[in-house]
Order: structure tokens, then C-alpha cells, then sequence
């Protein structure tokens, strides 16, 4: 597996006034790599290339590529986590090679992805001395999960400096279940090189048959591969010629599909799992990325590629994904779950060229703010608040959890606003 975006530069120092040792603990495996996997390989390299010293933490089989940032925790098992299938590694070999990683680091700051998942971040919050970090990335109305979680780590939420969320809907999810406040802090992404990316002339269509790209794992009902195969044969009546590029993993869900589309299962094209090359490049060929998930999405980073590599949006209309598509200022949404509001969608777009040429041009604004550029900044800045709130405890003054976040968002403890 090969890390996307720009080579490392020069050194760059943070706000500290020195390079900082950072460890990052990703909670689910790089077998099976997804959302989670690749924000923090593309964080890992985004702070390296400002001069900072990274390592990260992941479950990982033996013969598993990895990127070199990684260490491997290990083989994970597979659990069901909301609505996936989440590979995590837990239990006390575990935290043997956590521990062991933590003393070798000996890390300036601790970032910890889904500390309320049994995982390998769970068993490091425990563990951890150095200033800690944790992003939320989960996005759900009830969790039992978290529900579980919250009494075992009740004292050792304690420790955590910073919380980020990666969109309001995580910062919900957390706050409901768990109490406090975190900074949205969006997932990034090298929007320069899906802008650069090259079209594949095998997966760009014409006016009359236009190609349509989605993403996604196929086995996962919630990623809505069913809501397209319902919604495409109203497309193929006006539009006959119609490709539906479907890239992802999972045999049971494209056979599924298959059988409930028919005769129309020709206009199915099934790629498989793709690179990142190959992503970036179908996302630059199709006409237009349609985004079917019917829940579960706290962010909704594949649209936030699709729109930099220059593909008309359809989506759901998830709260993580109107916000991300500018409430439809960037991108069209539809009804959540609903075939036939899917079609109109998708027959608006392909019947309105300028109006989707807008959208397309109100989308290569808006992502730049999701650029790893000006998301690292993000970051780090709570990583300063993080290790100036330790060396604080060091001298004696303890900040509240809610006393940190106030501090990152420019409030001094205490309630009076910082200068």
C-alpha cells in the first residue's frame, strides 16, 4: 500500500518551538484498509513532511504491506461495529506491544483514533503518559458499543488533552455518549493530486452514455450499493448507454446486486478492489460519483475526493454529507434509502450540464479547505494545547476536559476569552 500526496520537504518546526515525537494508534486493521486507515497514514506522512518525527500503531497481518510510518500490532479479528465489520486487535499480548512501542517512542504527544473501540487505542489510553489526543470518528444516534465502553474508561478519559471530531456529527455522537466537547477538525485530503489525476479513457463516458462511479465496500448494506441497482433502471430508460463503474471489495454484495438488476446487470461494470492510483483516476473519467449510503457516515471523505478530482456529486442526504457537499451548493442529494429520488438525481445531473458544471465549480472551492495543508495546521494546534496542558500538570495546574477545548477555541480557564 503506497501513501498518496507530495514527497517529504524541509523541516518545519511547530508551535512548540521543536519537531515533536508523535505517535499515532489506529484502532483498525490495514488488512482491509478503509476511512480510518488512510486519514491517519496521510496525517503520519503530512507531519512528516513539516519536520516532525512519527510513528503509527496498527493491527496488521505478517504479510501485509504497510507503510513504512506503520508498526504492526499484529493479527486483528474481525467484529461487527457499526454496520461494518470492524478488524481490531485487544487482549493482553496486545497490550504487551503497545506498552512496547509507548517505552521505544517515548513520545511528545499521543494521538489515539477511536479510544472507546476494545482496540489498540483503548489498551494505549490506559497505558499513556504523554500528553494524549484522541479524534472521534464514529457518527451514531444510539451506540451501544460506546454505551459499554464508557464506564471502563471513565477515569482514563481523563487523561485526554484534545478531542477532535472529524465532523459535527462524530462531535455529537461523543458528546451524547460520552460527555464533553471536542474540535470538529475535518479528514483530509492531497487535493492536488486528484485535481492532477489523468482521465482513463475506459472509464469515460459520453452524453449518451454517460459513466457513473461508486465506491465502497460491497458487502456493507450500508453503503447503499442496493438503493443504486434500484434507482439505475430508470436511468438506462432515458439514458440506455449508461456504465455504473462500481469499485470495491465483496462478492456476495456484487452478486446481490447482479441478480436483483437482470437483464440491466450488463450496465454493471464490477472493478474489484482499486489503488489509490486507480481511484484517483476513476474518480477524474466518470461524469458523476454517486454516494448511496443510507447511514453510518460521519464524514464522507470519498466526496470530498470525488469533488477534487473534478466528478459531479450525487449523494444521500446524510447531515455529513450535506455539509460536505455545501447543503447541495456542491454536489445534488437526494432522499436517503430511496430509489426513485436516486434517479431523479441522477437524471437531473446528467440533464442539467451547466448546472452541474456549476456545482463542479462550487466544489473546487469548498474542498480546499479539507486540503492536508490546512487540516495539519488543525492538528497540531491541538497538539501544542496538549503538551502545554501537561507541562502545566507538571507544574501543578490541572485543566478540566472542558477547561482544555475552551482553551484550544481561544477561551482562558477560568471563562475569559484568551487574547
Amino acid at each position: 500500500m503506497t501513501a498518496t500526496g507530495p514527497t517529504p520537504g524541509p523541516p518545519s518546526e511547530s508551535g512548540t518551538g521543536r519537531p515533536l515525537r508523535v505517535g499515532i494508534v489506529c484502532p483498525y486493521s490495514f488488512d482491509a484498509p478503509g476511512g480510518v486507515q488512510f486519514h491517519v497514514r496521510d496525517l503520519a506522512q503530512a507531519l512528516q513532511r513539516l519536520g516532525h518525527e512519527v510513528s503509527v500503531l496498527a493491527p496488521a497481518d505478517e504479510d501485509t504491506p504497510v507503510p513504512d510510518v506503520v508498526t504492526s500490532a499484529g493479527r486483528a479479528v474481525a467484529v461487527r461495529y457499526n454496520g461494518s465489520v470492524a478488524r481490531l486487535t485487544f487482549g493482553p499480548r496486545a497490550a504487551t506491544r503497545v506498552r512496547r512501542w509507548l517505552e521505544a517512542g517515548d513520545f511528545d504527544v499521543l494521538h489515539l483514533h477511536e479510544p472507546m473501540v476494545p482496540s489498540l487505542s483503548m489498551l494505549a489510553l490506559w497505558l499513556a503518559e504523554a500528553p494524549v489526543v484522541a479524534t472521534f470518528h464514529t457518527s451514531q444516534e444510539r451506540s451501544r458499543a460506546l454505551q459499554v465502553a464508557f464506564p471502563l474508561l471513565r477515569q482514563s478519559l481523563e487523561k485526554i488533552a484534545g478531542r477532535i471530531a472529524v465532523s459535527e456529527d462524530a462531535r455529537r455522537t461523543l458528546i451524547d455518549h460520552v460527555g464533553g466537547d471536542a474540535v470538529v477538525i475535518p479528514n483530509g485530503v492531497y487535493v492536488d493530486e486528484f485535481d492532477r489525476a489523468q482521465p482513463d479513457e475506459r472509464w469515460r463516458g459520453t452524453p449518451e452514455a454517460p459513466t457513473i462511479a461508486f465506491l465502497g465496500r460491497l458487502d456493507e448494506p450500508r453503503k447503499g450499493l442496493e438503493v443504486l441497482a434500484a434507482a439505475a433502471p430508470r436511468v438506462l430508460e432515458t439514458f440506455p448507454g449508461a456504465r455504473f463503474l462500481v469499485a470495491g471489495r465483496g462478492d456476495a454484495g456484487r452478486d446481490a446486486a447482479i441478480g436483483a438488476l437482470g437483464p440491466r446487470s450488463g450496465s454493471f461494470e464490477f472493478l474489484g478492489g482499486i489503488s489509490d492510483s486507480e481511484k484517483a483516476s476513476l474518480l477524474a473519467s466518470a461524469d458523476l460519483y454517486v454516494a448511496p449510503q443510507t447511514g453510518g457516515e460521519s464524514f464522507g471523505i470519498v466526496l470530498v475526493e470525488a469533488m477534487s478530482a473534478g466528478a459531479g456529486v450525487v449523494a444521500s442526504d446524510l447531515g455529513a454529507f450535506r455539509r460536505v457537499l455545501d447543503d447541495g451548493a456542491a454536489g445534488r442529494l437526494f432522499r436517503t434509502g430511496e430509489p426513485e429520488d436516486l434517479a431523479r438525481a441522477l437524471l437531473a445531473a446528467l440533464d442539467d450540464p451547466e448546472g452541474t458544471a456549476e456545482r463542479k465549480a462550487c466544489a473546487s472551492a469548498f474542498v480546499r479547505r479539507f486540503d492536508w495543508s490546512a487540516v495539519t495546521q488543525q492538528v497540531l494546534a491541538v497538539y501544542e494545547m496538549a503538551v502545554a496542558a501537561g507541562d502545566a500538570m507538571d507544574g501543578g495546574v490541572s485543566l478540566r476536559g472542558d477547561e482544555r477545548v475552551g482553551w484550544l477555541r481561544g477561551r482562558r480557564p477560568g471563562g475569559g476569552e484568551g487574547a
